[in-house]
This record gives structure tokens, C-alpha cells and sequence, in this order.
């Protein structure tokens, strides 16, 4: 018996081994580049979108809160009326938070006229004041440290701050005559008599630290004077 050999069609073309492993690898690295291009977008907006919850937190958790009463003091203006020209109040790190600046741009040393300014200090931490007259962005303030405390103006786990906010000028080291017709155009206090606090006006202070929640707080005078108020 005889075998028949068909022998090859001109014309016609095979794939080698190596063509196949050639084009296998391309694909490879094809697929390898686009799977780390979407793996490094997925990581990048996976990060993104961590740093702006943990913004979001540090923003709206409280970074200072308040400890006990918010204190007034009565002063004479003008000779004949009375006011509130400063309101004390003391702060702390709230749960062990991170530290706040308190570096204030005055000072008080009890005599003479207060506050003085602070020659080179810088404050990042605002102090507002509003009633039913007026709105005043950056009001006047200085800090005492009671208790514990380092020696600096960062407000730190298990440290206490008297904040002082003058709302009047003090022109002479007695604790009952505040400012009359001085300009406090420079500094952000209450300038005309019209406005300053009087009997039963309600009046909002906010803290507002570089970082964290802003500290709110509301109160109202009582319907009489006296030197000392503790405002509940």
C-alpha cells in the first residue's frame, strides 16, 4: 500500500511559538499598566476623601470648652452710666485635644489703662462679640493662666485659661470706670455710649481657636448692676 503525501499550499503562514509568546507578554504588561493606573486612583481617591473626613472631624470636634461662670464687671462711663467694660470666663482642652494658641495681642497689669498692646505678638485665636446693635469681629483679649501650666500660651491637656474680654477701655486702675469717648477704632471695642451693654440686653461671645469647633456663648445682663456679676 502507498501513502499519499500532501505536500503545503503555497501562500499559506502558521504562528510560531515565539510570535505567541510575544504577543502574550504585551498583553500582560498592557493589562499590568492599566490595572496599576486604576489600583493608584482608587488609592489617591481613597486618601483624599480620608483626609477630608478627618478634616471634617477635626473641625467639628470641640478643641476648648468652657469651665464655670461667665464673670462681669461693672464700669461708669462717662461719669454717670453704667456698663459692662470687660467679661472674664475660663477655658480648658477639651478631652484631651490637641493644643490651642492662646497668644493674645494685649496685655493687663491692673493699673493705669488697660489693655496695653502686646508689642510682636501675634493671636490666631478670634474672639467676636454681637447684641441686637452691633457685630465686632476681633474684640480685645487677654489670658492668666491659673493652676497648672508651662509656662507657654499653648493650651494643653489639664491646663486652665482666664480669658478676658475687654469690651471697654479701663483709664484708671480702679475696677468700677471704664472708657469714655476713646477710640477704639484700632482695636474693635465699643466706642459709642448708645451701644454698650445696658440692664437685661442679651449678648453672644465666640472663641474661635485656628482649628476645632468655635466655643458659643450666650448670656444676658441683669436688670441691675452690681460691681461683680456672675452671669449664669
Amino acid at each position: 500500500m502507498h501513502k499519499q503525501v500532501q505536500a503545503s499550499t503555497p501562500g499559506q503562514q502558521g504562528i510560531t511559538g515565539l510570535e505567541t509568546a510575544i504577543i502574550l507578554i504585551a498583553f500582560v504588561v498592557v493589562a499590568s499598566v492599566f490595572a496599576f493606573t486604576v489600583l493608584s486612583t482608587g488609592i489617591f481617591a481613597s486618601e483624599r476623601s480620608k483626609e477630608t473626613v478627618f478634616s471634617g472631624i477635626q473641625e467639628a470636634q470641640s478643641s476648648i470648652e468652657p469651665r464655670g461662670s461667665v464673670i462681669a464687671y461693672k464700669g461708669i462711663q462717662s461719669g454717670t452710666t453704667s456698663t459692662i467694660y470687660k467679661l472674664t470666663f475660663i477655658v480648658s482642652n477639651a478631652i484631651a485635644g490637641e493644643p490651642v494658641d492662646l497668644t493674645p495681642d494685649y496685655t493687663a497689669n491692673g493699673s493705669g489703662t488697660d489693655p496695653d498692646v502686646s508689642s510682636g505678638a501675634e493671636s490666631v485665636t478670634l474672639i467676636s462679640y454681637s447684641d441686637k446693635n452691633q457685630f465686632l469681629n476681633d474684640l480685645p483679649w487677654t489670658v492668666s493662666w491659673l493652676g497648672n501650666n508651662d509656662g507657654d500660651n499653648m493650651l494643653e491637656n489639664n491646663e486652665k485659661a482666664e480669658i478676658t474680654v475687654w469690651l471697654m477701655h479701663r483709664i484708671n486702675g480702679t475696677a468700677i470706670t471704664a472708657a469714655g469717648g476713646i477710640d477704639w477704632s484700632s482695636t474693635g471695642g465699643i466706642t459709642a455710649s448708645g451701644t454698650t451693654l445696658t440692664t437685661n440686653d442679651e449678648f453672644t461671645l465666640e472663641m474661635k481657636p485656628p482649628t476645632g469647633a468655635v466655643l458659643n456663648i450666650q448670656r444676658s445682663t441683669p436688670s441691675q448692676f452690681d460691681l461683680v456679676m456672675d452671669l449664669n
